[in-house]
């Protein structure tokens, strides 16, 4: 069995790094974190999360407090923001509209392959739509969502 980063994804690396953080912020609201227990607590390298974490910002996900006590926090509470807000966010899910070919004989009728995939992400969009954060912190599951969360006021105990 292959691990994540070792097999075809269907998301890229910055959607995972970016619904690994919001998780996380999920996990500590209302508490802001700082960039480095973020990073340290989903295993994600400080230089790409800062990046991950514009683009949230920039999308409305996430919004950053300065001073003290500060650090990004959820823009919206977990109960709010779904899976498709975090993902579009950082990189949208690219629905099939015509032909990626561009055959003229297709026009703007998908062939049977081209509307499979479509139909496909029609389905993840849908399901992404209607999760919230809420609802994956809430899952009944003996696993942690995404990975093991040392939280805030265990981090600064170190």
């Amino acid at each position: 069995m292959s691990s994540f980063n070792e097999g075809v994804n269907l998301f890229s690396q910055t959607v995972e790094y970016a619904l690994r953080a919001v998780v996380f912020l999920a996990s500590e609201a209302p508490e802001a974190s700082t960039t480095n227990q973020i990073a340290e607590a989903t295993r994600i390298p400080p230089a790409y999360l800062s990046k991950v974490l514009q683009a949230l910002g920039r999308g409305g996900v996430v919004r950053s407090q300065r001073g003290v006590g500060g650090g990004m926090s959820l823009h919206k509470t977990p109960e709010e923001l779904t899976l498709l807000e975090v993902v579009n966010a950082v990189d949208p899910i690219i629905r099939i509209r015509t032909c990626p070919l561009e055959l003229s004989a297709h026009g703007a009728k998908l062939c049977p392959l081209h509307k499979r995939l479509d139909s496909a992400l029609e389905s993840v969009e849908k399901a992404f739509a209607e999760t919230t954060l809420a609802d994956i912190l809430m899952e009944p599951s003996t696993s942690i969502p995404l990975c093991d969360f040392p939280s805030v006021s265990d981090q600064e105990a170190k």
